[in-house]
């Protein structure tokens, strides 16, 4: 069946107002594209890619609501510290009912793709298994890659004779799709550093991809980028490599960015920035000035090192709001990196979309060309600068050429004249 969808305003498609859609497949984009079954009007609306929600943990969902737990110095390791004694206990049904909700929920704001940082410090791994089960029960419309994310560390722990460094390789083993670590919450330097060298070394075995916890920490002398990037620059693994927060990368000298920079465009390394995460969580021990915990994006998206943004948590022992909605996310994250020169309204989108799908590796099979899946989001603006001004909603949500969800256009009760103002 043809579909053709009309009068679309379409990302990095400047001379195009129609999609041609057959089996599921984009077949064209211009303009006259000729007849078809069912033709669908967009009315000038803004068509993306999907949204790519680069970093969530949807294992921890809502648990920031359970009264028997508080979080009192709103910081990170004590965050830790209560989660380790929260999960136990906890059945893979209630685990897989926990995340089949967050999934549904960040799917109702236009996300399609997720990399699910799943926590495999326990022995039943019953969040990896239930992370797995939902990722294969929802993949025809939700594309989720599992990390086996080792929470409380690879050698900082050890429960039933299983250390964290031998339920990542068991998680993998059961099909996780990426390696996790979290090398700033090991008991020292040395193990944070041999638990990159062993993170690397299993990725490569099981031939899985990387993504680590990186220095989230205020600390300027924190060195585990810089670690993880020359062991992946040594096995030609960078592009298969993500470095996740890398806070402490906002407030090291600029001599030593300098020389990092360069070394990142060697290996081709991935970074995800958690804007409203950190912005939380980070500078609890500074007065004034308070630093705000992100790394640099604006100059990673400057010297063409691919960056994308995530939510990181929704509403969890770690941060005690959030939703999903990956405009939110875009928001705070280009006004904290002070991405809103001219040229950036016209390629901020990527941070939520095309940069996270390159990460994912799952580009092939993404974005806005003939011959890839229909998959697409259509927003409530007129371009992508009035969405990102107006933090617009996502009126539909399209896989393999159907409808996801799709809601109506706003109505106002009595006659308005509203002539919106645009760039």
């Amino acid at each position: 069946m043809k579909k053709k969808f009309v009068n679309a305003v379409i990302y990095k498609h400047p001379e195009a107002s129609e999609i041609l859609v057959e089996d599921g497949k984009f077949v064209a984009f211009g303009q006259n594209l000729g007849q078809a079954d069912q033709t669908i009007d967009l009315k000038g609306r803004f068509v993306l890619p999907p949204y790519v929600d680069a970093h969530l943990h949807l294992d921890y969902y809502f648990t920031g609501q359970d009264d028997k737990v508080k979080n009192e110095t709103g910081t990170l390791f004590e965050a830790i510290d209560l989660w380790n004694d929260y999960k136990k206990g906890t059945t893979k049904e209630e685990m897989k009912e926990r995340i089949r909700q967050a999934v549904k929920d960040v799917a109702g704001y236009g996300t399609q793709y997720i990399r699910a940082q799943t926590d495999c410090t326990d022995p039943n791994l019953t969040g990896i298994k239930a992370a797995l089960e939902v990722r294969d029960e929802l993949k025809d419309n939700i594309t989720i890659q599992v990390v086996a994310f080792p929470q409380n560390g690879m050698y900082s722990f050890e429960e039933e004779g299983k250390t964290g460094r031998d339920l990542v390789e068991e998680a993998l083993q059961l099909g996780a799709d990426c390696v996790g670590g979290i090398p700033h919450n090991e008991w020292s330097r040395q193990d944070g550093y041999k638990s990159i060298e062993e993170i690397v070394r299993l990725a490569i075995k099981y031939d899985k991809l990387i993504d680590v916890h990186c220095d989230e920490t205020d600390d300027d002398q924190a060195r585990f980028l810089e670690l993880l990037n020359a062991e992946a620059m040594k096995q030609g693994y960078g592009q298969s490599t993500t470095a996740s927060h890398t806070c402490s990368f906002g407030s090291v000298n600029d001599a030593y960015a300098f020389r990092m920079m360069g070394l990142f465009r060697q290996s081709g390394l991935n970074f995800v920035s958690c804007p409203t995460e950190n912005l939380f969580l980070q500078g609890r021990q500074d007065t004034y000035p308070k630093r705000r915990g992100l790394t640099r994006v604006k100059e990673f998206v400057d010297n063409d090192i691919n960056v994308a943004f995530g939510q990181d948590s929704i509403v969890d022992l770690w941060y005690p709001a959030g939703s999903g909605n990956m405009m939110n996310i875009l928001d705070n994250g280009i006004h904290a990196s002070q991405l809103m020169r001219e040229e950036d309204f016209d390629r901020n989108f990527d941070l939520v979309t095309y940069n996270g799908a390159q990460l994912m590796q799952v580009d092939d099979a993404y974005g806005l060309d003939e011959g890839k899946p229909a998959n697409f989001i259509v927003l409530d603006a007129e371009s992508a600068y009035d969405a990102q001004r107006r933090r617009v909603e996502c009126l539909a949500s399209v896989r393999n050429g159907e409808y996801l969800f799709e809601k109506e256009l706003p109505s106002y009760a009595t006659e308005l004249d509203i002539d919106r103002k645009t760039k």
